[in-house]
């Protein structure tokens, strides 16, 4: 038996993974990596190997490790992926104009400036 998948099987696999993608969330935001235009790239080698390029809203983003780690446990989380190899890059900048969806939800919702829980 051979470990090798065919272009069919990678792309569903890829498929998987962005689908599993979906349930890391921004902890700032507050929405998936996915819908926040946060994923560049996914893609599966002939290995089942899932290869993902990701980006921050902003370089030297205090949950950058928080969330790489995320989107590596999530990719591994899909049956049949075998690895996982996730980078981070800021080229192209993320914007908010990357968000995803209807026109009205495209902008993350406003954090309150200062909270207090009184």
């Amino acid at each position: 038996m051979s470990l090798a998948f065919g272009p069919e099987d990678r792309q569903s696999l890829a498929d998987a993974v962005r689908q599993s993608l979906r349930g890391v969330i921004d902890p700032e935001l507050g929405e998936n990596l996915i819908d926040l235009g946060l994923i560049y790239f996914v893609a599966i080698d002939d290995r089942a190997t899932a290869h993902i390029v990701m980006t921050t809203t902003t370089r030297g983003c205090p949950a950058v490790n928080y969330l790489k780690d995320g989107v590596h446990n999530a990719a591994l989380a899909v049956p049949g992926v075998t690895a996982a190899e996730v980078g981070v890059t800021y080229d192209p900048p993320w914007t908010p104009d990357m968000i995803s969806g209807p026109k009205d939800e495209q902008q993350p919702k406003a954090k309150p400036r200062f909270w207090r829980p009184w």
